[in-house]
């Protein structure tokens, strides 16, 4: 379950804000950024939490695509 539906913490009723706190989360706490001090954006580069980065890119990319006012956002 992901963790925006567990502990939601303020309402935000933007798009993609759930798959964004989660991949935020992610980020934070991976070991790349526990253990070897480097910035979320150095281990979102080298392939860390990767299946929510693509969940964020395809939710925000849905956004734009005229279709989606038919087939819904993507994402959650």
């Amino acid at each position: 379950m992901p963790r925006y539906y567990e502990e939601k913490e303020e309402e935000d009723g933007r798009a993609c804000a759930g798959v964004k706190e989660d991949l935020r989360h992610c980020l934070l706490e991976s070991a790349c950024v526990l253990h070897e001090n480097k910035s979320p954006r150095q281990c979102l580069k080298e392939g860390h939490c990767r299946s929510l980065q693509m969940t964020f890119f395809a939710c925000k990319r849905s956004m734009l695509d005229t279709r989606a006012r038919f087939r819904g956002r993507k994402g959650y």
